[in-house]
């Protein structure tokens, strides 16, 4: 059966994305095997991997370098780091390359997106979820996770944004430098929160 994996912000050949992040590697090298390993280990060929932007930072000519170690059918929705443009080489690695999405998700909505949308499509709906990159374990991150929580606090109906939306950044808790399918994510994200004493989604 084909599953459908999620991750972004993987950064692989970016030094400076170690110290950054404080991701647990002691050497740029030793994180790009770390990632492509995590994502052979539980990524099938015929299975999708939806990247949500800032991929691989070396230039795009030395891309395929790395999609080829790759498993899966992979699509970029694109973020401020990926190349606005591709050669037809590169492009051939992706099954397709968006800014922005909609899918279906085992009987869930799906919004992509590397940038946070907190007011989503259908966000009072339980079955949207929006998942994004972007702001790494930063400042405006813990904004984010605070609007989060303004936004639970003050649900009075079922109109009330149900704030839907995760950081799918590979370094995040959840993540752990693997790609996750939507089911992970959610459980993964809500035992974080129990954990640190914050907010579950549901």
């Amino acid at each position: 059966m084909r599953q459908i994996f999620y991750i972004a912000d993987c950064h692989i050949g970016h030094d400076n994305v170690i110290n950054f992040d404080n991701r647990p590697f002691s050497s740029t090298e030793e994180m790009n095997k770390t990632i492509i390993s995590n994502w052979n280990q539980v990524v099938s060929k015929n299975d999708i991997v939806y990247v949500l932007g800032d991929f691989i930072w070396y230039k795009e000519s030395y891309w395929p370098v790395i999609l080829e170690q790759l498993k899966g059918q992979i699509v970029l929705i694109k973020g401020n780091h990926d190349p606005n443009s591709m050669g037809a080489d590169t492009k051939s690695y992706f099954a397709d390359i968006k800014e922005y999405k909609e899918i279906d998700d085992e009987n869930q909505k799906v919004i992509l997106c590397h940038y946070p949308i907190p007011f989503y499509k259908n966000d009072s709906k339980e079955e949207y979820w929006m998942l994004h990159g972007h702001v790494h374990i930063t400042k405006e991150n813990t904004i984010l996770e605070s609007f989060r929580k303004q936004l639970l606090d003050e649900q009075i109906d079922n109109k009330s944004n149900k704030a839907h939306f995760i950081n799918v950044g590979c370094m995040m808790p959840w993540m752990n430098y693997y790609p996750r399918t939507l089911k992970q994510i959610i459980t993964g994200f809500n035992n974080y929160m129990e954990e640190t004493n914050n907010a579950r989604l549901y």
